[in-house]
This record gives C-alpha cells, structure tokens and sequence, in this order.
C-alpha cells in the first residue's frame, strides 16, 4: 500500500533554478503583467464609455479582457513571489483554490471565443435581423451562461481527491492539473480520466461552434460583389482569428495529453504563453486592426486634452 502524506503545502519548481534568470524573469513578467492590466482594463473602460462601441461584439470583448485581467492575475502575482523567494511554496488550500480559478477562467474564455465568433456570423450573414436577434436581453444571456463556475468546482473536488506519498515539488509555476498528477501517487486514473473527458467536451463544442461559424462566414463573405465588403469582413474576423488560434492551440497542447515528464516540461512552457503572453497580447490583437476603437480612443484623447 503507499504511504500517504498529508499535505499542507507544495513547492512550485518554477520555470528556472538559476538566480540570474529568476531576477531577468521577474522583470520581464512584472512588465507585461502591468501592460495586461493596463491594456485590459483600459480596453474595458474605452467600450464602457464610448457610444460608438456599444455594440454585442465589443459587449463580448469587453468581458473577454475582464476575464484575461483575473485569468493573469490567478497565476502572475504567486509566480512574481517565488521568483524572488527562497522557499516558493504554496499552501494546499492555495493551490486548491488556484486550480478552481483556473478552470474556471478557462471555460469562460473558450465559450465567450466561440459566442463572439457566433455573434461575427450574425452580423456577416444575417445583417437585416441581426439587431433584432442579437438584441441586449440576448447577449447578456449568452454572456452569463459560463459564470456558474459548477465544472471547475466538479474539477477542483477531482483535485482534492488526488494523494500525494511524501513528493510535494510540482514541476510548474502555478498549480496545474497535469504536474500535480504527475506527482500523486493515488486518485491519478479518474482525475486524469475526468481532464481530459472534460476539457475535450469543453474545447470539442466550443471550437465547433468557432469552425462552424467561420465556414458559413467565409462562404457568405465569398458571395460579396464588393470587395470593400469582403476586406471589412475579412478585417472584422482576422483579430477573433489570431486570438482563438493562439489561446486553444496553446490548451490543447498541454491539457488533451497524458501526463509525462516531457509533456509536462512542455507545457510548462506553453503555460507562460496562455497565461501571460495572451491576456498582453488579447487588447493589442482586437484594437490594431480595429477603425471602431482606434477612433474611440482618438475621442478620448482630444477630449482629455480639450479638459486641460
């Protein structure tokens, strides 16, 4: 029979046990965490305040970045710590509750994906009765269907069930399901079973509707006379695109495999690019390529210098 430990805490191996890059580390993460922050918050303040944006598509974005600020914020601020702390550890409640938040934030950020790539498929093919089927009573139902969090609390108590023999180093810098496996040693089968069922339904039905959603999208786009017509539309989809290509790729890659040692040191570095690249990068992709917000936050601007 194992020898099971109880468990009060956990040490987080990190992305580098080398001092030098741990300081080099904390500098560049601070930075772009700050730029996640400012980024997201400003992208949801710019829509909540400028007319021209009130519209279901930025209603969408404007809660994907208010996802990204606590889907970064779950991870960052811990990893920042231990990068400048000698013993890196999280308590096992910390963990816990980490592990909740992430697949929680996880699940909302894949279904707002596929309801905006939805909403871009009302607006494309259904112009004459998109106002009235995507009207504010409707994409607030959408958009309040994944905040019930019940898949990640069925995750989490999945978690809870995991026992763990006296080996408490996850080889992560925040705690994910795959290196916590790796290292229980009873609870591993129905927790790694559950994952991976879950988290393929999750990304199966959501990309479905992404993939589907897109293919009626560029086929109606291919019908246009216009070619103004067919670069706007193009334009309007290429940020969505970048944003659903960069964030499930970068999740399929870690969570729709077994756990091993090299999948793990995989996806240990994958998961600094899904957890803090892609909330950085989410308010650039969907404001660059965007007349509607380049000329709100142009508003702005000559309104705030108009004040002073």
């Amino acid at each position: 029979m194992p020898n099971f430990t109880d468990v009060t805490e956990f040490i987080l191996l990190g992305l580098t046990s080398h001092q030098e890059l741990q300081i080099l580390f904390f500098m560049v993460f601070l930075v772009v965490y700050m730029i996640t922050l400012i980024g997201n918050i400003g992208m949801i303040i710019l829509i909540s305040i400028s007319p021209q944006l009130q519209s279901p598509m930025y209603f969408f974005l404007s809660h994907l970045s208010f996802v990204d600020v606590w889907f970064s914020s779950n991870v960052t601020p811990k990893m920042l710590e231990n990068l400048l702390s000698e013993t890196k550890t999280i308590s096992y409640v910390g963990c816990l509750v980490q592990c909740y938040f992430f697949i929680a934030l996880v699940h909302v950020e894949v279904y707002i994906l596929a309801v905006m790539a939805f909403d871009r498929y009302m607006a494309i093919c259904n112009p004459l009765h998109y106002g009235s089927k995507m009207s504010r009573t409707v994409y607030v139902r959408l958009i309040s269907v994944p905040y019930g969090f019940s898949v990640s609390l069925i995750c989490t108590l999945w978690t809870y069930g995991l026992y763990f023999c006296g080996n408490f180093k996850i080889n992560h810098f925040y705690c994910a399901d795959p290196p916590l496996i790796k290292i229980a040693c009873g609870g591993v089968h129905i927790k790694e079973y559950t994952m991976i069922v879950i988290a393929g339904i999750n990304f199966t039905y959501s990309l479905s509707v992404v993939l589907v959603s897109y293919t009626l999208i560029v086929a109606a786009v291919l019908c246009m006379h216009s070619a103004d017509g067919r670069r706007k539309a193009f334009s309007t989809c290429g940020s969505h695109l970048t944003a659903v290509t960069m964030f499930y790729g970068s999740l399929i890659f870690m969570y729709l495999r077994r756990p091993t040692e090299e999948s793990v040191e995989q996806g240990k570095m994958v998961a600094v690019f899904y957890t803090t690249v892609i909330p950085m990068l989410n308010p650039m992709i969907y404001s660059l390529r965007n007349k509607d917000v380049k000329e709100a936050v142009n508003k702005v601007i000559i309104k705030a210098n108009l004040r002073q």
